[in-house]
């Protein structure tokens, strides 16, 4: 009898709880059926460990990465004495010879790949089975034995199932034509392979690439196609990274035959042939950020009812509830930063009900599992071409029932109740040194927690959580009890004010996840990744996405979490030093536009994009920002160093423009647009923001005066930014902008937004020339395009636009951007700076403090017109508690943090006052102050 009413008192708590997630709806996403997809899993994770939960019925899957898995390994990024070649390279951009320049520099100038192979005796070796005479290119080829893939596949064939291959594979599709098709003329139309294809028409070699950015625009001879069955096949030779036949990234565009007339779609099921997987090693310019594992779960369970997943970011838990065979399942996950463990409790609602079998998986081909005993699985992995090993425990500890081992399954029967701990470790000590022993260091972990239980864990794992979400709130609108999917469907069409306070929310619980006191910095995807090869390697770029990643991490009250992003600039000064050297000659240190976990700092890619030497100047920026928010001198001293090496490198490097005499930057580029070239007017907003941020610090630290004076007299001869003959804001020296151009990147606007340099109270023609640009570019744009635009038009003024661009980012991703049912922000395909980007772009249409103004509902839409907001801060060093309704705020409350003057904004009405250090104040609807 007691044992059945702890069964009804249980079942009663998983109503009561459900209850309770109702009626905390504005920070639960919520979805009634499990995700099909991974950009449908939802995030848990605690900084060192991400996991995605599926949450399926019969199969459980939960796949997970641990922050320091990555390819590669220490080494000098570096090609010494690159300088001798950067005297001709800015005499070519001079004498307007940008192609002879960008040629020149991809040869002498970029950095060092990883180590190669050469690539002649394989690529002999292929060749031979090409020439065979019945090889898969042939008409009568027998491939009934061949499985299928889908094709195109833009990001890679790694997408579609074939993850980790590199080397040689075959494609071959049949198709039919007409007698009257086969008299035309015909062109095989492919776009993009990667890399190198051979590409034949009925055993006939129609063309072949070398290189994934030649288009494959094949004629078609004539008389070669026949009356009925035809065979394309094509033989892909990949070296690392993404494979296969792309296609086209806008997926409306087809592959196909084609003609002026007509179309022979190509896109579908393709047979496909793994001929061989040892392809040379080919070197890389960065790692990549790896998957670690997947747990797999297989449950008894196929008819349910009352199903129900959800991502509680209040508590930072995710559970799946749902009731089979009279009995209700409840499933509870978190990701403890406290205990550095991935935690997992099932129960039901009925005894000895609970039964599953559990393993452990992993995508890296030089993986092992085993049982360490009758409750522990590990899996071992060693990354492809590169140092990393990793380690991973999965635990299981039961209340009834009883647990069995099959080969490396462990098999659960009759429970009441499991709690699973995985912990994760790897030889990762720091971008120096692989020497730590991962299988210690997981056992040591989990050694720590295993004894504990599970509500114990939770326990800890909510106090500490919550001493950092629970610093902030937002209400924007009445709750709305729809699924997370739906709304996300719903929002453009009808602006659902509660959503948009959820995605400021799932911003922050996404930066809480992704980035801790002690962990790296949160890279393009948070710390989440599924594959092998994901798309940029989910490193860190520079040029907007590492620095959109933090944009919440002060106005949002996460100051704390800023420490991995200071921890990372540290490291890129350091190595960046050497690169300084070899490549401009000059003292300091320099940062391109990428680093990856071995903090290379070297130019990558190619010349038209990779050669831009104001990373650090950015990232500098975030250390100021810091300081403004919190007015802590502790931050400027720790940090000096780092600002004075940064300025020294622009000190030596800026040279005078060999038309207009200002300072510029050469060579660079304008990121990502317009290919290499002097002095862009983004370079010029970041080095002019860099000087002044060293006078400021320098004076407050009453250091190195000398230096100080110098940097005073080259600041105001840094090239200016300029006004166009459209009226817009140039984005080079030359006022060359195409009014017609939609190009992603809008960079020449950074002394808008994050900069404050550009502004409606200090330069208005500056400021409306900024908007013209804004208009000339477009709305439209990726993820983390839409979301910087959302923070412009609110820079702006413009309380419309900003909503539309927030209703643009909240809509289902379509191939220009949007969100994924997680709420995943869409690039397409993911990248998680959107989402923080966004978060930060929907606080700052409430509040600005960028000027010498609090400026209080500054661009927030009749939308957004009543709501509440605690714990934001601003600059000046305040925490501003507010109310409003009818857009003018009713109620205010600011804490001083550091004593400093408070002026306040809202509309027509200023107000100036003095504060102390540690005083709160309440102001009415006038700001006045009345308390």
């Amino acid at each position: 009898m007691a044992l059945r009413f702890k069964f009804m008192s249980l079942l009663g708590i998983l109503c009561l709880h459900a209850l309770a997630l109702q009626a905390q709806d504005d920070l639960i996403l919520r979805y009634d059926k499990p995700a099909r997809i991974w950009e449908e899993a939802l995030p848990i994770g605690n900084g060192r460990i991400g996991a995605m939960v599926f949450g399926g019925v019969e199969q459980e899957h939960i796949q997970f990465n641990e922050e320091t898995l990555w390819t590669h390994g220490p080494r000098n990024y570096n090609k010494r004495g690159a300088y001798a070649y950067l005297d001709s390279i800015r005499s070519m951009l001079i004498n307007d010879e940008q192609s002879k320049a960008e040629k020149l520099a991809m040869e002498k100038f970029m950095g060092e790949k990883s180590a190669q192979e050469d690539s002649k005796e394989w690529l002999d070796r292929i060749k031979k089975t090409r020439e065979q005479g019945n090889n898969p290119s042939t008409y009568k080829y027998d491939d009934k034995g061949w499985k299928t893939l889908q094709v195109p596949s833009y990001e890679g064939w790694e997408t579609v199932g074939l993850e980790g291959v590199d080397g040689a594979v075959w494609f071959r599709k049949e198709i039919f034509l007409t007698k009257q098709q086969i008299q035309n003329d015909w062109t095989l139309d492919l776009n993009k392979v990667r890399d190198m294809d051979f590409t034949y028409i009925n055993g006939q070699l129609v063309g072949a690439e070398d290189h994934f950015d030649k288009v494959r625009n094949y004629k078609i001879p004539k008389g070669l196609l026949r009356e009925g069955k035809n065979i394309i096949a094509v033989q892909v030779l990949n070296f690392i990274g993404k494979g296969g036949i792309a296609g086209y990234k806008d997926t409306s565009i087809k592959i196909g035959l084609k003609n002026k007339k007509d179309t022979v779609v190509l896109d579908g099921d393709w047979k496909y042939f793994i001929q061989d997987t040892n392809a040379p090693l080919a070197g890389r310019f960065q790692a990549t950020y790896q998957p670690f594992g997947d747990i797999k779960v297989h449950f008894p369970h196929k008819d349910v009812s009352q199903y129900r997943r959800t991502l509680d970011i209040a508590n930072a838990e995710a559970q799946v509830i749902y009731t089979s065979n009279g009995t209700t399942y409840n499933r509870t996950y978190f990701a403890s930063f406290p205990d550095n463990a991935l935690v997992i409790k099932y129960e039901s609602s009925k005894p000895q009900q609970l039964s599953f079998e559990v393993e452990l998986a992993s995508k890296h081909l030089q993986h092992e599992i085993k049982l360490l005993d009758k409750q522990t699985i590990n899996l071992k992995v060693q990354v492809k071409n590169g140092v990393l090993k990793g380690d991973a425990l999965l635990h299981v500890k039961l209340v009834g029932g009883n647990i069995s081992s099959k080969g490396n399954k462990l098999l659960i029967r009759g429970a009441n109740a499991a709690t699973l701990y995985l912990t994760a470790a790897t030889n990762f000590v720091n971008y120096n040194t692989v020497s730590a022993n991962s299988i210690e260091r997981a056992e040591s972990t989990m050694h720590n927690i295993k004894g504990t239980t599970f509500e114990e864990l939770r326990k800890i794992h909510q106090k500490d959580y919550k001493s950092l979400f629970d610093s902030f709130s937002i209400k924007l609108g009445p709750q709305n009890t729809k699924e997370t999917d739906q709304r996300l469907k719903e929002f453009s069409s009808q602006v659902d004010p509660a959503f948009a306070a959820l995605y400021v929310q799932y911003g922050r619980y996404l930066l809480i996840a992704s980035s801790r006191e002690g962990t790296q910095a949160a890279n393009l995807q948070g710390v989440w990744n599924h594959l092998l090869e994901p798309s940029w390697d989910s490193k860190y770029t520079t040029n907007i996405n590492l620095q959109m990643n933090y944009w919440p991490a002060e106005v949002l009250n996460l100051s704390r979490l800023h420490q991995p992003l200071f921890k990372l600039i540290r490291e890129v000064s350091e190595k960046g030093k050497e690169t300084a050297k070899s490549y401009y000659n000059a003292r300091g240190w320099v940062l391109h536009h990428n680093t990856d976990l071995w903090r290379g700092t070297a130019p990558i890619n190619n010349s038209n994009h990779g050669i831009w030497p104001t990373g650090g100047a950015w990232l500098v920026h975030h250390i100021w920002e810091s300081y403004l928010y919190n007015q802590d001198l502790n931050l400027l001293k720790e940090n000096y160093d780092i600002i004075k090496g940064a300025t020294l490198f622009f000190k030596d490097f800026l040279v005078p423009h060999h038309k207009t005499g200002e300072l510029v930057t050469s060579p660079s580029n304008s990121p990502e647009h317009g290919g290499l070239v002097i002095g862009p007017a983004m370079d010029s907003q970041l080095v002019r923001n860099l000087f002044r941020t060293y006078i400021d610090a320098s004076k407050l630290l009453d250091v190195d005066a000398a230096l100080r004076d110098s940097i005073q007299v080259m600041l105001p001869k840094v090239a200016k930014d300029k006004i166009g003959k459209y009226g817009q804001l140039q984005e080079w020296i030359e006022d060359v902008d195409n009014v017609n151009n939609k190009h992603r990147h809008i960079s020449h606007l950074w002394a808008l937004h994050p900069g404050n340099e550009i502004n409606w109270l200090e330069t208005p023609d500056l400021w409306n020339a900024a908007k013209q640009s804004l208009i000339y570019r477009g709305d439209e744009g990726t993820g983390w395009s839409l979301a910087w635009k959302i923070n412009f038009w609110a820079r702006l003024l413009d309380e419309d636009k900003s909503r539309d661009l927030v209703k643009m980012l909240l809509r289902p991703a379509d191939k220009n951007g949007g969100s994924y049912p997680n709420l995943f922000d869409a690039h397409p395909p993911f990248q998680i700076d959107g989402n923080f980007g966004g978060a930060a772009g929907i606080i700052e249409m409430i509040i600005q403090s960028h000027t010498q103004y609090i400026h209080l509902l500054p661009a927030l839409s009749k939308d957004f017109s009543f709501g509440e907001i605690k714990g934001v801060k601003v600059r000046g060093g305040f925490v501003v508690d507010m109310s409003w309704k009818d857009n003018r705020v009713t109620e205010l409350k600011i804490k001083s943090l550091s004593g400093g003057l408070l002026q306040l904004k809202q509309g027509s009405i200023h107000k100036k006052y003095t504060t102390e250090k540690g005083k709160t104040y309440i102001f009415d609807a006038n700001l006045t102050l009345i308390k």
